[in-house]
């Protein structure tokens, strides 16, 4: 087929919202000639992920010299792009009463000490009693904010890992502190009691994670060049304390890939405590949850550019454990 045919095909196929709405025109000045479009235009649009610029392309919003582009389409350099962002759609979930524990709140974004069993946003098993949901009757507004299912969310936080987490409360802001993420300027720091004595000081983990080949619902290490889905991943740890034949260690991740401090310490060979998935079977110590805790995080606000920290105790379950 051809080239024009496909792009005849893809034109037809373009959404009439389009015309109802402005592009942003984008030129692509490039680092390596031959650059993936969709690579360099998530790189060129911090606020999107590479998966929402791939939608974005197969919907037919966005062309080059007029004409629907292609995810593949290998660019020279300082192309001119037009990218068509449609606004949120509505969102059918359900505010719930649930109890927040809020530790800043302006008009831009909340800042929320999740409690470990909460999961983030509703998804296959667990349509209702998220933090989405508990979000949504704390302020309505938020409805449709960066997404129909994921209003609001920023980063997330596994199902039972505790700690700081950050919601926007507005499209700006939504772009505003993804872009931070993205770009590796917000400072995250976790505790986690480990199975072992820690054997360094302080370590950089530095191995790719993937989709495990042999069990799809788990994340591994994997070689590099030996799956498509392996990415970088960097992991800094360091020693705190002993606590028996047990480690009390401080992560701060480098990068942001599923379940990325749980895999790299199983993968050092100091499985978190209470991990059921990359741990031990039999569990040593009485825990219903995996001792990891989003304890502080460092990132800037969108109203003015300040840096600003924030400090989550360790929850009470895990406190007690070590005291």
């Amino acid at each position: 087929m051809s080239d024009r045919l496909k792009n005849d095909q893809l034109k037809e196929r373009r959404p009439s919202i389009v015309a109802g709405l402005r592009p942003r025109h984008l030129v692509l000045t490039l680092e390596r000639p031959g650059e993936r479009l969709d690579k360099a235009l998530a790189e060129a649009l911090p606020e999107l992920s590479r998966a929402q610029c791939q939608r974005l392309i197969k919907e037919g919003l966005v062309t080059l010299a007029g004409r629907p582009a292609r995810a593949s389409y290998r660019l020279e350099g300082h192309e001119r792009v037009a990218v068509v962002i449609p606004p949120p759609k509505e969102t059918d979930l359900a505010p719930e009463p649930i109890p927040l524990d809020i530790r800043y709140e302006d008009e831009d974004m909340i800042l929320v000490n999740k409690p470990a069993g909460m999961v983030v946003h509703p998804a296959a098993g667990h349509p209702q009693g998220t933090l989405v949901n508990a979000i949504l009757a704390h302020c309505p507004d938020l409805a449709g904010v960066g997404g129909e299912k994921r209003p609001g969310i920023v980063h997330r936080l596994d199902k039972d890992t505790s700690g700081l987490l950050l919601v926007a409360k507005n499209d700006q802001a939504m772009r505003y502190l993804q872009a931070q993420f993205k770009r590796r300027t917000v400072t995250k720091i976790y505790l986690a009691l480990v199975e072992g004595r820690f054997g360094q000081a302080e370590v950089l983990i530095d191995a790719p994670i993937g989709r495990d080949p042999h069990n799809r619902k788990k994340m591994a290490v994997i070689p590099p060049n030996n799956s498509a889905t392996a990415r970088p991943a960097q992991t800094r740890v360091r020693l705190l304390g002993y606590y028996g034949d047990f480690s009390l260690v401080e992560c701060r991740p480098l990068t942001g890939r599923t379940h990325q401090i749980r895999v790299h310490l199983a993968f050092a060979g100091y499985p978190i405590a209470g991990d059921l998935v990359y741990g031990r079977r039999k569990q040593r110590l009485d825990l219903d949850r995996h001792f990891l805790h989003a304890a502080e995080l460092t990132f800037k606000r969108p109203s003015d550019g300040r840096e600003l920290t924030f400090k989550a105790e360790l929850p009470r379950e895990l406190q007690r454990l070590l005291d």
